[in-house]
């Protein structure tokens, strides 16, 4: 690195070494500096330039990491990375072995809080500024940096609801710029966007409402104003709310402009911020895309299929729907809980309702998934994107506990195709009346199948299938997409394997699954989710009832949580990739 401001600093005392006046500077280094790595290692650009200011007056103005500092999700953490001693390593974000591309305690002692998923940060800011209190350190600052978007979730609600009526010694910062990852939807956006910066509404108020003392708006990119406004707040005690706007994507003109695109762009031109094209070749769908394009189709041919999508119409494609039928299509913001109960409520009243949701981000709607919809036997269609493992976003993002938390549920149909086609025949079948609610899983990234688009055929619910079937005594038996790695692993094996698919995890095709106990010694169950609890404990747990005694190994992630890398790097680590299924294969006796 050549001699700049920024080469001097490793951490926030070394920040706190320059003048006021050299912060300004620092900034464009360090904007420049993100730029430059995530245009090639890739990452999420746009919420990180949205905050470059921010950041340095955080780690100018408090004393971290003694003054605790929360970033909510923490797309928005290279900067607050890069100042605080991993600027050396930020080259490695997001690989294998590298750093994480999100606020992680065992990392750093500066970031206090580990985040991924949203709206978590006012509580946790909370239980610190009164453990704080109850340590007697009352000079402790307290800080949480949350966006317009996280910030309508009810867990957030719930935080400010309670930390209105302590004395806690907190700061929430609002980082306010109309966009999540797709722009900000619902009533409390339409409230904010009203506020501009230098006008503060005299009545109606909603933040001094829930008893907090309210500052701004200001502009979050003017750097001596938020310094000079967070050096005065930090003499106020209590809990109070810094309102800042600030454009996502600041600095890089196409990230300015396009900050869908760009919060998360993958490789593009550092000097002129162009996405570098991917090769001009026929690709296979996207599992969303399958999705997104079948639910329209569907959709036209009937007028009681609904979409639901809770902040993600960009990543599930619903946005597609949404597009040509805005009124049957619904974004309602990260409020997981609401969507699961929303389409509940719209399946009493004889609607189809697909919610479409990230596995990970399903998790958060555990007790509705149960008590809403399971208990009352309501036909919903959950559509389970980011299934198995997902990548670089690392352990906060790997969907792989859903097989196992969906299959325990009573009235659940838990289904994982092993394509494209598959998938768009379960998607149709949903829709004939079903009795019961499903959930169907699905990877992210593309399939296999270019020409994938053909005619829908109902599916017979719970029917499992022969990939592969011959005299053998070994059988291997999966659910979903990991076949494509089986069926890799088998090509290259002298040995004489069987492969069956079980598109339905519950219900168990059990004829087919005494037929297969019966006929082979060793039977391999593979998974993309969780061993423990998971598909094939169902297997274990089935084969025990019905008096079998076959060796069953139990091939899927195991008990430990899985960090960032490839998916391909993942799988290897956890045994699943065709390579280490050749292994296995090849070491049974």
């Amino acid at each position: 690195m050549k001699d700049t401001l920024l080469s001097h600093i490793e951490y926030p005392e070394d920040l706190r070494k320059l003048s006021s006046d050299q912060l300004p500077v620092l900034a464009k280094e360090l904007r420049d500096f993100v730029i430059n790595i995530v245009a090639t290692k890739e990452g999420h650009l746009g919420a990180s330039l949205g905050v470059i200011e921010l950041t340095i007056a955080l780690h100018y103005t408090f004393n971290t990491p003694n003054d605790l500092l929360v970033w909510d999700v923490g797309h928005q953490a290279y900067p607050h990375k890069i100042l605080t001693g991993r600027k050396k390593l930020f080259h490695t974000n997001r690989q294998l072995e590298g750093i994480s591309g999100f606020p992680k305690r065992s990392e750093s002692e500066y970031d206090t809080f580990g985040v991924g998923h949203s709206s978590t940060s006012i509580s946790a800011t909370l239980g610190m500024a009164i453990a704080s209190k109850l340590k007697g350190n009352i000079a402790k600052q307290h800080i949480a940096v949350i966006g317009d978007a996280s910030i309508a979730s009810g867990m957030a609600f719930e935080g400010l609801n309670h930390a209105g009526v302590t004395d806690a010694n907190m700061l929430i910062i609002l980082n306010d710029n109309s966009i999540g990852i797709d722009p900000s939807v619902g009533a409390l956006k339409e409230y904010l966007t009203k506020a501009k910066v230098g006008y503060k509404p005299k009545t109606d108020n909603i933040i001094e409402a829930l008893n907090f003392k309210y500052f701004g708006p200001i502009d979050g990119h003017d750097l001596p104003t938020l310094l000079n406004t967070l050096e005065k707040l930090k003499t106020i005690k209590g809990p109070k709310l810094l309102h800042i706007i600030t454009t996502k994507g600041k600095g890089l003109k196409q990230a300015e402009e396009n900050q869908v695109t760009y919060h998360a762009p993958g490789k593009f031109d550092a000097h002129t911020g162009e996405l570098i094209p991917k090769k001009d070749i026929q690709q296979a769908p996207k599992f969303q895309d399958v999705f997104g394009y079948t639910i329209l189709e569907l959709a036209k041919k009937n007028k009681k299929i609904i979409g639901i999508t809770p902040a993600m119409p960009t990543g599930s494609s619903l946005k597609y729907m949404m597009e040509e039928m805005p009124d049957r299509a619904f974004d309602v913001g990260i409020a997981e809980q609401h969507a699961v109960t929303l389409a509940a409520g719209m399946a009493t009243q004889g609607l189809i309702p697909f919610c479409t949701i990230y596995s990970t981000f399903l998790q958060r709607a555990y007790d509705q998934l149960i008590h809403d919809v399971a208990l009352q036997n309501l036909p919903v269609i959950f559509c389970i994107d980011r299934a198995g493992l997902v990548g670089a976003d690392g352990a906060t993002h790997h969907g792989v506990f859903d097989i196992a938390y969906l299959n325990c549920i009573p009235n659940m149909i838990v289904a994982a195709p092993v394509n494209e086609v598959e998938l768009r025949n379960l998607l149709y079948t949903a829709t004939l009346g079903l009795e019961h609610p499903i959930a169907i899983r699905y990877p992210r990234g593309r399939g296999k199948i270019i020409n994938w688009k053909v005619p829908m055929t109902k599916i017979l619910i719970g029917k499992g299938t022969s990939l592969r079937n011959e005299e053998s005594e070994i059988a291997i038996i999966s659910t979903g997409t990991i076949a494509n790695n089986i069926i890799d692993a088998l090509e290259s094996i002298d040995k004489k394997v069987n492969h069956y698919h079980f598109c339905f995890i519950k219900p168990l095709d059990s004829n087919f699954l005494i037929e297969i106990l019966q006929k082979h010694k060793t039977i391999v169950t593979i998974e993309d989710g969780v061993i423990k609890g998971g598909f094939g404990s169902t297997i274990i747990d089935f084969a025990n009832h019905n008096n079998f005694t076959k060796k069953i190994i139990t091939l899927g992630i195991p008990d430990r949580f899985i960090h960032q890398g490839t998916t391909e790097e993942l799988q290897e680590i956890c045994g699943i990739s065709a390579k280490k299924i050749r292994e296995t294969i090849f070491n049974l006796s």
